[in-house]
């Protein structure tokens, strides 16, 4: 009996505690006045909610209620030091009976003048999204009751934020992503195109990107890129790879040695990301694009009257999974009047069933020579068609123009 009158004790603070929805209010602002609110049912003083950051091991002030400053000065603890940092690294709750510089790392917590705090992991799921902890100027025990609120309200609060978290994410990745793709096709003399993005019903937004720029000598860059992974961290590596390998087309002729200025960038300073990419250089003539790929999938070429076709073309180790600087080729492709080069990422060719070797084939057989937009239209109709592709998608479709009779 005294189990159930527990329960419904801790459901009754968990709801005083969490009040009323304010849907005028933004995340930090509903946590403070759930903080102001813990700190009233409980009896305690200060009450703060740090958010984990994954990438760097370590917790972020994000929200406090009496010792705000915690919040303005941007403190950080490490998983694993002091006491918001043991909470994290055991996901469990923690309690101490003295506050100062041998039980936690944060000395706003002693300055404060602390002498009992308790803290509890705030997880959604099996993700460790932050941790929460009050303290008391006064000398107090916290009893089960207390701990369990607490857990309570440290579980519904970890959802809140991991919900939030991921639109702030989704909603950055779709800014940055606008941001670095071409927001229309340049115009070319001799050439045309068609482009295509579309992200994963599955995955997300994520790495894909294509890019075309001008350089000198009236020569064109033609860039189609896939980095691993999906959401904002893909996103970034990708604007970075993306402007990294603009300045090194700048200063090298050869697609080969972009490429592998741009390999020993991403293992410098990118640990960890890997991405695919192939970089062409069309000439001012637009009779060959000089072609260099790091892992990715070959383009299509087709001209008038001849079925599209895979380019023959060496694929290189991609971007970030090399160690050493391996040898980087380029390909020279031949572009006669009237045809068409398409560049894609596996998105478009790999489905859960169908091999990628099928799609390629598929793709192949959809291309034509013809107007880029409309290619671009019927390869999405032939190779994604009424379903969602799983992965994002990013296509690219280059037109070399006719000769004008007697050109």
């Amino acid at each position: 009996m005294s189990r159930s009158l527990d329960a419904h004790d801790r459901l009754q603070q968990l709801e005083t505690i969490i009040g009323a929805p304010a849907g005028h209010l933004v995340l930090a602002e509903v946590l403070v006045e759930t903080l102001r609110r813990l700190c009233q049912v409980m009896g305690v003083d200060t009450a703060t909610v740090l958010r984990y950051q994954p990438s760097a091991r370590q917790l972020v002030a994000f929200a406090a209620a009496g010792i705000e400053e915690e919040v303005h000065q941007g403190v950080r603890v490490p998983v694993g030091s002091g006491f918001a940092g043991r909470v994290a690294l055991e996901r469990a709750p923690v309690i101490l009976d003295h506050v100062d510089e041998t039980t936690v790392v944060n000395s706003l917590l002693w300055e404060r003048g602390l002498h009992s705090m308790l803290g509890v992991p705030m997880i959604a799921g099996s993700e460790l999204v932050g941790v929460l902890h009050v303290g008391s100027v006064t000398p107090r025990p916290f009893s089960e009751t207390e701990v369990a609120t607490m857990q309570l309200l440290a579980d519904r609060l970890a959802a809140t934020i991991q919900v939030e978290a991921r639109e702030e994410n989704r909603t950055a990745t779709m800014a940055l992503q606008r941001s670095l793709l071409p927001s229309s096709l340049p115009a070319v003399s001799g050439l045309e195109f068609g482009a295509r993005y579309v992200p994963g019903a599955e995955t997300g937004l994520g790495g894909d990107w294509y890019d075309l720029f001008t350089l000198p000598g009236d020569r064109l860059g033609v860039v189609m890129g896939d980095v691993s992974g999906h959401g904002l961290d893909a996103a970034v590596i990708m604007g970075r790879l993306r402007s990294a390998l603009r300045a090194y087309a700048l200063d090298c002729e050869s697609p080969a040695d972009v490429l592998a200025k741009l390999d020993r960038k991403a293992n410098h300073f990118e640990h960890g990301a890997m991405a695919t990419v192939a970089y062409g250089i069309i000439g001012p003539d637009r009779e060959a694009v000089t072609l260099s790929l790091a892992g990715h999938l070959p383009p299509v070429l087709v001209t008038p009257g001849v079925t599209g076709r895979l380019v023959d073309v060496p694929p290189d180790p991609p971007i970030g999974l090399t160690i050493g600087e391996p040898e980087r080729r380029t390909t020279v492709v031949d572009l006669p009047p009237d045809a068409v080069l398409t560049f894609y990422t596996d998105g478009l060719v790999e489905r859960r069933d169908r091999p990628v070797d099928a799609g390629m084939q598929l793709l192949a057989d959809s291309v034509y020579a013809g107007e880029p937009e409309r290619l671009c239209a019927q390869i999405m109709t032939a190779m994604i068609g009424s379903r969602p592709a799983q992965d994002d998608v990013a296509l690219l479709a280059i037109r070399r123009l006719p000769v004008p009779a007697g050109g």
